[in-house]
């Protein structure tokens, strides 16, 4: 029974990488995609890379927060709870992922283990409460700061960028498969800084995906983890592993959301952004806070696609225009499912554990 349990585990552990990858791929890569740098198989394989150094760097000290610190008595965690915990995070994220709206992993894993401890009555709700605060203060800090940006200075760093507002045509790095070894193709530049401004966003994009492996990667295997079955480094590649598929496959609907659905994003954009997020993204993990960087970037992007119109409209040089650099009716469908994914996921763990006798704790 435990071995079937254990197998069980795993599946349910790779479905979580699964779709953590298509959750984490958007806000990590959408810019540079938006922006024509880059196209989806290339970001793909940019954040499987980014994603595994992340994972077997960092990762362990966050998994073994995760698996440890929120609950008083980690011996909750039986193969059994770990493997529900981990369907229910799977299961929400895969609902944000089928609705091209990349979700929080953090927000959800966490709500999710949460329920759990709570029904077992050994949350430590210090450490849920200074989690919170700082995930509703980290997506308004990134929105406000990008609005500002967006609304006043935008046109300085245009000119000092010296870049076009505009988007390319083709990505500036694609992936040929024609013959029998793929290869990569970059295409031309409209000079050095332009070549510059491109190498940036991806740098940027690099960094998120690399800060998303540190946190992210304890949201699929902490629970499992915490069990005491498998040794932590087999779990972190097999994670890694899942993220790298959900990158190739699901994550096409989020790079499409945010690169180009919620607001059009040009090349200076792209790089404001990521400097953004990925800044408070690395603060957040620098003080071990579980960044919820998916939040972060995608209320960056809808703050300067909002500065950005606001201030078109304001000065009358975009009527009918704005709506492109804007677009409030995906805005809120992006903003709604990522408040719905954690939620589910919490009530949901907490119903299972509560009331289901089978996984009662």
């Amino acid at each position: 029974m435990s071995a079937l349990l254990l197998a069980v585990g795993l599946l349910v552990a790779a479905f979580v990488g699964y779709n953590i990858g298509g959750s984490t791929t958007g806000p990590a890569f959408g810019p540079a995609v938006g922006a024509g740098v880059i196209g989806k198989v290339v970001a793909a394989a940019l954040m499987s890379v980014c994603f595994s150094a992340g994972a077997l760097t960092v990762g362990p000290a966050v998994v073994e927060t995760l698996a440890g610190d929120l609950l008083r008595d980690p011996s909750v965690f039986t193969l059994r709870s770990s493997a529900a915990v981990l369907l229910v995070i799977g299961g929400a994220l895969f609902l944000g992922n089928y609705a091209g709206v990349p979700t929080s992993t953090s927000m959800t894993a966490v709500g999710a283990v949460a329920a759990l401890g709570f029904a077992a009555g050994e949350l430590d709700r210090a450490v849920l409460s200074e989690i919170v605060t700082w995930w509703l203060v980290a997506p308004v800090v990134g929105f406000w700061v990008a609005a500002v940006v967006g609304r006043y200075w935008y046109p300085r760093l245009l000119a000092w960028l010296a870049l076009e507002e505009r988007q390319r045509d083709r990505p500036l790095v694609r992936l040929v498969s024609s013959g029998i070894v793929p290869r990569f193709r970059v295409a031309g530049v409209d000079g050095r800084r332009e070549l510059s401004g491109s190498v940036a966003v991806v740098a940027v994009g690099c960094l998120m995906a690399y800060a998303s492996g540190t946190s992210n990667i304890a949201n699929a295997v902490a629970p499992l983890y915490a069990t005491g079955e498998l040794r932590l480094g087999a779990l972190i590649l097999l994670g890694s592993a899942a993220v790298a598929v959900g990158a190739f496959t699901i994550a096409r609907r989020t790079l499409q959301t945010l690169g180009n659905d919620v607001t059009a994003l040009p090349l200076p954009a792209a790089i404001v952004v990521a400097v953004i997020s990925s800044a408070i993204v690395v603060g957040l993990s620098a003080i071990g806070i579980p960044a919820s960087f998916v939040i972060v970037a995608t209320m960056s992007i809808v703050g300067l696609g909002w500065g950005r119109a606001s201030r078109q409209t304001l000065s009358g040089a975009a009527r009918g225009g704005s709506s492109s650099l804007f677009d409030p009716a995906t805005t809120a469908r992006v903003i709604a499912m990522q408040n719905v994914v954690p939620i589910v996921a919490t009530v949901g763990a907490f119903v299972l554990f509560e009331f289901v006798p089978v996984f009662g704790v």
